[in-house]
This record gives structure tokens, sequence and C-alpha cells, in this order.
């Protein structure tokens, strides 16, 4: 089976095509720019769709990165997500985006419990911890880096949410991925498929509400 695969919840536009059979990337592109996904993620899945030489028609599913990121950015990939599968009439499968960095790095050669975490704006991180197996054994959640320390101990870590934070996550480690990659998205899903699990709906890991908001106390010009 073909997976096209993409992420728009970290500053990565990340896209990727996958082959479930021969467990291989045919195509990924990446690119970061946190302010430009809307305008990037279709032309990025286009390239690598090309770059694969497969037609939107012989894709058999659309994995995601379901977050947690940012509001604007990570409703970009899922409505974009959930719009082409239901166009080509095939399944969405969802995937946390920390899950995604942490196959990463375990593909990097990191085998020993660590945390990921990702920037989650306002001096906040978006995080997750990992055993050796790189099996997710808390969070995903979202703090600010200097309350980690008593859930996340002295281990390794890697995302860019710790390299902007390097008093808290004191061992990050050279060499990780800092963002998130569609290729390492895909072959997690196809891994976790392979072996039965049910993926997640594609629906977002907000954690928090918007930054934007609507003001309170709110006074309308309309005549009553």
């Amino acid at each position: 089976m073909l997976l096209l695969a993409f992420d728009t919840a970290t500053p990565a536009v990340t896209a990727a095509v996958y082959d479930t059979e021969r467990r291989v990337t045919l195509a990924a592109a990446d690119q970061v720019d946190a302010r430009r996904h809307g305008e990037l993620l279709l032309p990025t899945i286009d390239q690598v769709l090309r770059a694969a030489g497969v037609a939107k028609e012989q894709l058999g599913a659309v994995v995601v990165g379901v977050g947690p990121g940012p509001y604007t950015g990570l409703r970009v990939g899922l409505v974009t997500a959930v719009a082409l599968g239901h166009a080509l009439g095939i399944p969405v499968h969802g995937v946390c985006t920390l899950d995604g960095i942490a196959h990463a790095a375990r593909e990097a050669g990191l085998t020993v419990p660590f945390t990921a975490a990702t920037d989650a704006r306002r001096k906040e991180v978006y995080w997750a911890s990992y055993d050796a197996s790189g099996e997710r054994v808390d969070g995903p959640a979202v703090d600010r880096p200097a309350d980690l320390a008593d859930r996340i101990g002295d281990v390794p870590a890697v995302g860019a949410g710790a390299a902007l934070y390097p008093e808290a996550f004191t061992r990050l480690q050279p060499g990780m991925p800092e963002h998130q990659s569609a290729a390492a998205l895909a072959a997690l899903a196809a891994e976790r498929l392979a072996a039965g699990r049910e993926l997640l709906p594609p629906t977002p890991l907000y954690l928090r509400r918007p930054d934007a908001e609507v003001p309170k106390n709110y006074k309308t010009v309309l005549p009553a």
C-alpha cells in the first residue's frame, strides 16, 4: 500500500510517500517555515507525489500528524488530510506528532529512555516521554520547562522545544531531529498498522485554547 503522510504541527511543512510493502520512503520533502503552512503544504504534497511517480488515485491511505501543535498550523494539515481522504475515498489515520519525532530519534540511534519536546510558544513546550523501545510512557502534555524536572527526570532530550530550553533539558542529544519528518511519521504508521494497532482519528491534539479568542464583554454595534 502507498501512504501519503504529512504534518504541519511544528514549524516544518513535511510530506512523504511511503511504500508499506517494501517499507521504503519513495519521496520526501521538508521545509521549515512556521508562517506559511497553508501556502506550502499542497505544493509540497504535489512535489512528493511527482517525485515518487505516484498518482493520487494510487494512494491507499493518508497519514497526518495530529499534534500537539499551535492551532492555526495544525488545522492546515488536518483539514487537508480529511479533504483528501474524502475526495479519494481512502482512510485517514492520525499519529501524534511527538511520536513521529521520537521514531526519527530512534532511527537515528537513540536507544535509551528519552523526552521529545516541541515549541508551544508562550514560553512553554509540548512534550512526551518514551521508553527505550520508543513507546510513549507519559504525555503528550504542555508545560513550562521549569516545571518538568520532576516528571521527565535526567534523561536525554530531542526536539526543537528541548533545544530552546537547555537549562531544563540538560541532556539535549546532538545530531537528533528537531522537527517532524513525514518520512518517519509514515514509517511509524506503517509499523503500527502492520502490527494490527489502531491509529488515532484525524482530530487535533491542541492541549490548550487557541491564541486568538473572541474578546470578553464584546459590544455589539447593531441596534437592539
